[in-house]
């Protein structure tokens, strides 16, 4: 009798692509999923991951037992969502993954509201980029995603995968005190030629945003500092080394040497909840997505001003 908790453990390694990612994402320690992995090796007489590098492998084998896991999940997936469908109260654990300035800027208060009218369920929130996590949710590998795009770069979402607006995130010019556009109403897309720009690295859809809208103004952007994290994006241009285009959610107060000024047109991301189709019957679901958008609303008062 194979044990779906096990299953559950190799179905995460392939899902995030290592045995620590998928610690992460369950919940558990390494050494927690290593141990499952190794009872259920033990139990099907096979190989299931094989050391590449500092990686580790799906042998055929394991990706058998995956495409067997994905079915079983499914069905008790199914099972949980009719029985909280029945009783009709928000239970259960319900793991969400949200981008960074999501987590930070809207999540907290979400969560807590949660947490306060509804205790039967628990919620458990991952940070992941939104180029990733919408694969995780059509995988199962999570319940529920918030993720976002920009207007000239769409949000695909697969076809077992449903989506509703949170909201829309605008998003400022951030300039140090003393450049040329500080002080000025507005900027057009058409003045940024010649800047030197902070942003985060390639493969990120901020990245990608930003590299898009400039060529499609005509203009190659000349990025000379990249990080991950939008705080140390703000600090970048407060030490004068750049400008940056930065969204108000999660941002913050601006500190002393950096001076927002809007873009014309202004830049919209747009936020999105996303679970796979036929989970919303799950009150857990409706409920958090309901939360969601209702807090939209406060926590962006369209941003800091």
């Amino acid at each position: 009798m194979l044990d779906l908790q096990r299953l559950r453990a190799l179905h995460a390694v392939s899902v995030h692509g290592t045995v620590g990612a998928a610690a992460s994402a369950l919940g558990y320690t390494s050494s927690a999923v290593s141990q499952q992995i190794a009872k259920l090796e033990r139990e099907t007489r096979t190989v299931l991951l094989e050391r590449e590098g500092r990686g580790v492998r799906l042998t055929d084998e394991a990706h058998q037992l995956v495409r067997a896991a994905r079915e079983l999940i499914a069905i008790v997936e199914r099972a949980e969502t009719e029985l909280e469908e029945r009783r009709g109260v928000p239970a259960g654990r319900l793991t969400v993954a949200a981008f960074a300035s999501a987590a930070r800027g809207l999540m907290p208060p979400v969560l807590a509201d949660l947490a306060r009218r509804h205790p039967a369920l628990d919620t458990r929130l991952t940070e992941v980029d939104p180029h990733l996590s919408v694969d995780l949710v059509a995988k199962g590998a999570v319940d529920l995603v918030v993720a976002h795009d920009w207007d000239i770069a769409p949000l695909p979402a697969p076809a077992n995968v449903e989506q509703t607006v949170i909201g829309d995130d605008l998003c400022d010019l951030l300039v140090p005190e003393d450049h040329r556009f500080a002080g000025r109403t507005g900027v057009r897309r058409e003045e940024l030629a010649g800047e030197r720009w902070i942003c985060q690295p390639p493969g990120r859809v901020c990245h990608e945003w930003l590299v898009r809208t400039l060529r499609a103004a005509g203009q190659e952007p000349e990025i000379v500092h990249m990080a991950d994290e939008n705080p140390t994006l703000v600090a970048l241009v407060a030490a004068g080394l750049g400008i940056a285009l930065i969204p108000r959610l999660g941002r913050g107060p601006l500190p002393a040497g950096v001076v927002e000024v809007p873009l014309d047109p202004m830049p919209v991301r747009r936020l999105y909840a996303l679970w796979r189709t036929g989970a919303a019957r799950r009150p857990a679901i409706a409920e958090t997505v309901r939360t969601l958008v209702a807090h939209w609303p406060a926590v962006s008062a369209h941003g800091p001003r």
